[in-house]
């Protein structure tokens, strides 16, 4: 049997010309311009809405107001800790770069505003111990954050310990632009930290 018989694709240094190499070369090891090129290159995700449950203890309630009496709608409430989930997030929402906190809400009425441009998402988390016992006692909460004053990335965090059983504790919407790795950050960080459970 001669070498030509077996048909092995041979290096093209061995059988081809000089640019067949150096083609071979490229596309094995790029040059540092390609591989810049490579990294330059983000990718994004535009107007996103994340809904999520925790994997807790859930028990049914009896609705108190009227409508959701008449309409026989059945409530759920969650056993975890309002406060520390709002944390959770924060910690999160600043690990994908998000800087300036605008409100928290929590039982409809305004905890936290910063009226300035300009707020300091991680002096926030520092100074929130001061709210804590108010966002414990709370039912419910809702977070606004800004990722960046040239695209105005906006997001909205809903946190509800009592909700509709077929709704979700945590409705997170994020208007504008993201990048994809901010968000896996953001995503990553929540499901190492918080037991998630039905991520949509």
């Amino acid at each position: 049997m001669s070498r030509d018989d077996i048909r092995l694709r041979e290096p093209p240094w061995v059988i081809g010309s000089q640019k067949e190499t150096m083609d071979w070369i490229e596309a094995t090891y790029p040059s540092k311009k390609e591989k810049k090129k490579r990294k330059t290159k983000d990718d994004y995700f535009r107007d996103l809405y994340i809904k999520f449950d925790f994997d807790v203890k859930r028990s049914e309630i009896k609705p108190k107001d009227f409508f959701s009496k008449i309409i026989r709608r059945k409530l759920i409430e969650e056993d975890f800790n309002l406060f520390q989930i709002s944390e959770f997030i924060l910690r999160g929402l600043a690990k994908a770069k998000f800087r300036n906190i605008t409100k928290i809400y929590v039982d409809n009425k305004i905890l936290y505003e910063h009226k300035g441009r300009k707020s300091d998402l991680r002096k926030t988390l520092q100074d929130i111990d001061e709210y804590s016992s108010g966002i414990s006692a709370g039912r419910s909460t809702e977070i606004t954050a800004v990722l960046d004053d040239i695209d105005m990335t906006i997001a909205k965090i809903k946190i509800n310990k009592i909700h509709g059983i077929k709704e979700h504790s945590v409705e997170i919407q994020i208007k504008g632009r993201i990048k994809a790795e901010n968000y896996h950050t953001f995503l990553n960080y929540l499901k190492e930290k918080i037991g998630l459970k039905d991520v949509d």
